[in-house]
């Protein structure tokens, strides 16, 4: 019985561990979204080439963030998904 609680308890931690990595990871998709939205208005209003250029590395750069923010989020969700009830 001590070791059935001890697994429970153990599960539970995890559990809340990986739903404070998710919030953290939504969040960050949130922020990224909006420096996105941020950055093409900027590009939309440069005339100078060399800003020009930097908003489309910043686009480039946050587009991969958020690329990788959405991949962890699919992959907690698919191992939460995987784990015995």
């Amino acid at each position: 019985m001590a070791e059935e609680a001890r697994v429970f308890f153990l599960r539970k931690r995890r559990e809340r561990a990986e739903d404070t990595e998710r919030r953290a990871l939504l969040e960050g998709l949130g922020q990224t979204r909006s420096l996105i939205a941020q950055a093409y208005a900027g590009f939309n209003a440069a005339k100078d080439p060399d800003l020009i250029e930097s908003y489309v590395f910043e686009i480039n750069a946050l587009q991969a963030r958020y690329s990788y923010l959405l991949r962890r989020v699919k992959e907690l969700d698919g191992e939460a998904q995987a784990q015995p009830g």
